[in-house]
């Protein structure tokens, strides 16, 4: 087991993952900006080290202070959370080079897995289904115009380096292809350093269901059951579940069984997640696989009675993933909704700021993953999630029931937060019956509560 991990990343993630370590009897390094000098992941490591500024490329995501930072408290490891440089495939192959552990995939499997036209190639080979789509990339609007045409419209345009939605077009009709196709190639070169596009079918009104991996040392992958992620904005997901309202044992099954292929083919180790699009007849196709920990691993967590974290550095150690964990039963049901710090009256505006007044809600089956605290000043610099609320239930209603009380009680005073747009979603009737797509928030009115006498 590692003596001493360095985690490259803040926030509730970077506690979340001391505390896996210390439970462990392994030591901490936080890494930290300027912004974030009394932020909680450096009160409670057991070193931290500055290493920067607060914009983000000169701390957060500046290898060569990580870098040193590792070589200077002597970690033999590194865990990078989400986000950041979680799938940064230079950064881990840094860490290989300098003889430090990197706690995600291989560096080539990370490159490979980035490369979302390959990751497509890799999973045909493979055999897990695919949305049908072009082999490779598009190299210019005329191979995608002819491309559109032999998948017929609508198509979905999207940058082969790309992630968080970025890069991404839906096109409806021949003659907006054009337009669509160098916006996304002008967004992905922005974002990504790559403009290389991919064109595939656009599947109509489809559910985002996910699948935690965890593979070993030996090439052996287990799956953890899915999550139901179609609850998002604009490509950003607000909600997430497991298990999925339309998933039953039989598609379950086929599910983790495509995920295991996936995970498999590349030689995956440690933690991730492989991503399908599930259409109304019940068909799924791959989509992309997160290298990494993800935000709403807990819902896992709490209906499989597994600590993922725990398990993720156990195998990067060497250590088989346990008999038990593959045999894990599913129980019960859980729901997290990210609590982030903005506007839902102004589309969601970032609203960074002074909280005032912070208080977690508690009780039977609820579980709160935060940073932040009364006097924290949430950061313009950074991500706008201040907390997850994950709660567990016996049943889906009761998870339901059980989280609309839990945000209730959820008090975060000083700054515009998500709270009362997650009380309207769990009150709607379509989310409460389970019948919802990756379309629901299109169609979702937020309306203000009445503000009190």
């Amino acid at each position: 087991m590692f003596n001493k991990i360095l985690i490259a990343n803040r926030g509730e993630i970077a506690l979340r993952i001391i505390r896996a370590c210390h439970e462990l009897g392994i030591s901490t390094v936080a890494v930290y900006s300027t912004a974030d000098e009394l932020a909680l992941h450096v009160r409670f490591a057991t070193e931290a080290v500055c290493i920067g500024p607060p914009e983000s490329s000169r701390s957060y995501l500046h290898i060569p202070a990580i870098m040193s930072a590792a070589e200077l408290t002597n970690a033999d490891a590194i865990h990078p959370g989400y986000g950041f440089l979680a799938e940064n495939a230079e950064f881990a192959g840094i860490c290989e080079d300098h003889g430090i552990t990197f706690l995600g995939p291989r560096s080539e499997t990370i490159r490979l897995m980035g490369d979302k036209s390959a990751a497509r190639e890799t999973m045909m080979k493979a055999g897990v289904p695919v949305t049908p789509g072009t082999q490779g990339v598009i190299h210019n609007v005329q191979d995608a115009v002819r491309e559109a045409e032999g998948l017929g419209y609508p198509v979905m345009v999207k940058a082969s380096a790309g992630g968080g939605g970025r890069g991404m077009r839906r096109v409806e009709t021949p003659d907006l292809l054009p337009e669509a196709f160098v916006q996304a190639q002008n967004e992905a070169q922005s974002a990504f350093g790559n403009g290389d596009l991919y064109v595939e079918k656009f599947i109509s009104e489809p559910r985002h269901i996910e699948v935690q991996v965890m593979g070993g040392p030996d090439g052996k992958a287990v799956a953890l059951g899915e999550r139901e992620c179609s609850i998002q904005r604009r490509n950003q997901k607000l909600i997430e579940e497991s298990p999925s309202p339309v998933v039953d044992d039989k598609l379950r099954r086929k599910l983790c069984d495509a995920a295991v292929q996936a995970a498999e083919q590349v030689g995956y180790l440690g933690a991730g997640t492989v991503e399908f699009l599930l259409d109304n007849e019940q068909n799924f196709y791959f989509m992309e696989m997160n290298t990494r920990i993800q935000v709403e691993h807990p819902v896992t967590e709490m209906v499989y009675g597994i600590d993922l974290l725990k398990t993720q550095i156990g195998v990067h150690a060497g250590i088989s993933v346990p008999a038990w964990v593959a045999k894990a039963q599913l129980r019960g049901h859980a729901i997290e909704c990210r609590i982030n710090a903005e506007d839902p009256l102004h589309d969601f505006r970032p609203a960074p700021g002074l909280i005032t007044s912070f208080h977690v809600p508690g009780g039977m089956g609820v579980r709160v993953d935060t940073a932040a605290y009364a006097g924290y000043h949430v950061q313009p610099h950074y991500d706008s999630m201040i907390a997850k609320l994950i709660v567990h239930g016996t049943t889906r209603e009761s998870a339901i029931n059980r989280t609309q009380q839990a945000l209730e009680e959820f008090v975060i005073e000083g700054i515009p937060t998500t709270i009362p747009f997650h009380q309207q979603v769990l009150a709607d009737p379509d989310f409460r019956s389970g019948r919802f797509t990756t379309a629901f928030l299109e169609s979702f009115q937020y309306q203000p509560s009445e503000e009190p006498a």
